[in-house]
């Protein structure tokens, strides 16, 4: 069976995530946590939906390249991990229209991170790799992040 794939190959590029939790426009919002009385440090139970931009540099109001939508969840009792279901979807550029699908374990108080890509469409179509997310900033106060996310694609 001809798929009319052209001949694989890997792409690098970097995106900056904005999460951002405070204010009047939050991106991340709560949709589910664990009964109070199951209360933990680490936020165990409380599912995040996102629609995260991501931009090309770290700052908020650098040129947007696509939104993160999807989901975080508080999964670890003892330790300050999520497990991610994502998609990078892409707005600007060639990449327009496509998308990467992400999931895996956050450990998120680890310097670098690595998740999965288990799919995409568009350009990213059959798309398998890895992403490394780190910490570019984190504001205790208000509990904004900004995560640099570095992106290996195989792809057609």
């Amino acid at each position: 069976m001809d798929l009319g794939l052209k001949k694989e190959k890997l792409t690098h590029f970097r995106v900056y995530w904005h999460d951002v939790v405070a204010g009047k426009n939050p991106t991340a919002i709560r949709v589910a946590s664990a009964p109070s009385t199951n209360m933990s440090a680490t936020g165990f139970g409380a599912v995040i939906m996102i629609d995260d931009a991501l931009t090309e540099g770290p700052t908020l109001g650098s040129r947007l390249i696509g939104r993160a939508q999807g989901l975080y969840a508080f999964a670890g009792q003892a330790e300050l991990s999520a497990l991610m279901a994502m998609n990078f979807a892409f707005v600007t550029g060639k990449y327009n229209g496509s998308t990467i699908s992400i999931m895996g374990r956050n450990a998120v108080l680890s310097k670098v991170r690595e998740m999965s890509i288990v799919g995409g469409s568009g350009l990213f179509r059959l798309a398998r790799g890895y992403v490394q997310a780190r910490t570019y900033n984190f504001d205790l106060k208000s509990g904004d992040a900004t995560v640099e996310y570095n992106v290996f694609v195989m792809h057609y």
